[in-house]
């Protein structure tokens, strides 16, 4: 038995050993890695935080950029203004250039389309200078010299030695584009008094399309009135300075009295154009360079306007 004993022991004791050298020879439990801090970021004030978080919220509401729609209409209207069409949108003037702007500023002053006015507008006197220098006025001259002459020789005549045309002096038969020349070609406010001077001089030359015109109609046996806004006290210089220049044998020459200086060229020259008829006169034809020759009653048959882009008489 007690050799049973001493074997239970030493049994006893190599599981023992066996467990210690299990323990020690076994690896360490894996301890924890402590977690990672993140770094500490700098330290905000009440009104960063607020802004801070007001640009996340508008961040996360944030739509995305809507389209620009173009109606055809619209897209038709801008194709149309690009080259200079119409279109139903109103196109503002400074779009096109000063050359582009002073013609439709001279064809509406010419179609008397714009309102009175008082002098060429500052940025239009070198269009206007142009013109009337240029070749361009004289080719519209000659056209209106050339229709004028061709209505004369197709009239028919009453054979009675009444039928009349009428006449205007300044710019007309008579061109003052040496006194204009040197006030801006109309760029200028009229002057009266410095006008009257150069009138007194006598100097103004034949305008060489409306001599050849007079001359026809006066052949054709027409009555030719002159009807012009000079005043009678320039009647001798005005007589020298045409029949100067190649206009004679007229049948009348009308000029303002002092009743008539305060009336408007339409109502003195409706006036006295009413006077011949009241003589027995039929106006067959009447040239002016302004509408006021024209427009009001008694009117002609057929009226001609010659171009005039420096100066508008109401």
């Amino acid at each position: 038995m007690a050799r049973h004993r001493r074997g239970g022991d030493l049994v006893h004791l190599l599981l023992t050993l066996l467990l210690a050298a299990a323990l020690l020879l076994a690896p360490a439990a894996a301890e924890p890695e402590p977690a990672e801090v993140a770094p500490t970021a700098p330290a905000q004030d009440a009104s960063d935080e607020v802004s801070d978080a007001a640009a996340q919220h508008q961040q996360q509401h944030i739509l995305p950029r809507p389209l620009v729609i173009e109606l055809p209409s619209a897209a038709a209207a801008a194709a149309a203004s690009e080259i200079g069409g119409g279109g139903e949108s109103p196109v503002s003037g400074d779009e096109f250039p000063p050359e582009v702007r002073c013609a439709s500023w001279r064809l509406a002053a010419e179609a008397n389309n714009l309102a009175p006015w008082g002098a060429v507008p500052a940025e239009c006197a070198a269009h206007v200078r142009g013109y009337v220098t240029g070749a361009a006025y004289r080719s519209d001259l000659e056209l209106v010299a050339t229709e004028s002459a061709a209505y004369a020789r197709a009239a028919p005549l009453g054979g009675d030695g009444r039928d009349a045309w009428v006449f205007d002096v300044d710019e007309t038969l008579l061109s003052n584009l040496p006194y204009y020349a040197d006030h801006g070609f109309g760029a200028e406010l009229f002057d009266h008094r410095k006008f009257d001077e150069w009138v007194e001089r006598g100097e103004a030359p034949a305008i060489t399309s409306s001599l050849k015109l007079y001359k026809e109609v006066r052949d054709l046996g027409i009555k030719i009135f002159l009807l012009t806004g000079r005043t009678e006290g320039h009647r001798g210089v005005t007589v020298d300075n045409l029949n100067n220049q190649g206009f004679h044998d007229w049948d009348k020459l009308i000029l303002r009295a002092a009743a008539d200086r305060k009336k408007t060229a339409t109502t003195y020259k409706s006036e006295k154009r009413k006077e011949m008829e009241a003589e027995g006169y039929r106006i067959l034809g009447n040239s002016g360079d302004q509408w006021s020759d024209l427009l009001g009653s008694s009117m002609s048959a057929r009226s001609f306007k010659l171009p005039n882009p420096m100066y508008y008489i109401p």
